[in-house]
């Protein structure tokens, strides 16, 4: 073999080994790169995982409040029926109770008015029927008057549509009487503030 020939031989040892080099090399760096994706999806599915649960746990605590504000609910609309109930029933029963109240009070002017009305028939002394009549009156004045119920005030009062309803208008007899009530037709009443009748008058112009 001449030296050329040995030469190549030698070139051709060379390049094969530096083939044999850069293909090692190359597996290395592939078996780093599917080392690293590897290691990349493990740890996306680990995040997904964790994700996951976080949700679940979140929507188990959304479900549980839930169901504890729709319990509360439940028992504050159940409660709230009840109390409605029993103040309904708690008020009929005061209406009924003071109605009942009332009529018992009443009783007794209206033994007086029977007595009255028996006197009448066999009295001959007028003065002891006018007695009598005025007792009945004032018996049951002041019962009204016990409840808090009071006569308006009418003749000699200027017209107020608050508390009187004119049922005529005459001429007044005197100047300072325009605009006030005259007569009375029927007596008005009220409670405290609150008007039960109004009174029935005749009003000067």
């Amino acid at each position: 073999m001449t030296n050329k020939d040995s030469h190549k031989e030698k070139n051709k040892n060379e390049e094969i080994k530096q083939t044999q080099e850069e293909l090692k090399k190359q597996e290395t760096s592939d078996k780093k790169s599917t080392s690293s994706k590897t290691a990349k999806k493990t740890k996306s599915k680990k995040n997904v995982s964790k994700t996951k649960h976080t949700c679940d746990e979140k929507l188990k605590e959304a479900k549980n409040k839930y169901n504890e504000l729709d319990d509360k609910y439940l028992r504050l609309v159940a409660e709230y029926d009840n109390y409605r109930k029993r103040t309904l029933k708690e008020r009929m029963e005061l209406i009924q109770t003071a109605g009942e109240e009332t009529l018992i009070n009443f009783l007794p002017i209206m033994d007086n008015i029977d007595r009255a009305k028996k006197s009448v028939d066999d009295a001959k002394d007028i003065e002891a029927i006018k007695e009598g009549i005025n007792l009945i009156y004032k018996h049951i004045f002041d019962f009204l008057t016990e409840r808090g119920i009071k006569e308006i005030k009418a003749v000699g009062e200027p017209f107020d549509t608050d508390l009187h309803e004119a049922l005529t208008k005459i001429p007044a007899p005197e100047e300072d009487l325009k605009g006030k009530v005259i007569d009375i037709i029927e007596k008005g009443y009220k409670m405290k503030d609150k008007v039960l009748r109004y009174a029935k008058v005749v009003v000067g112009e």
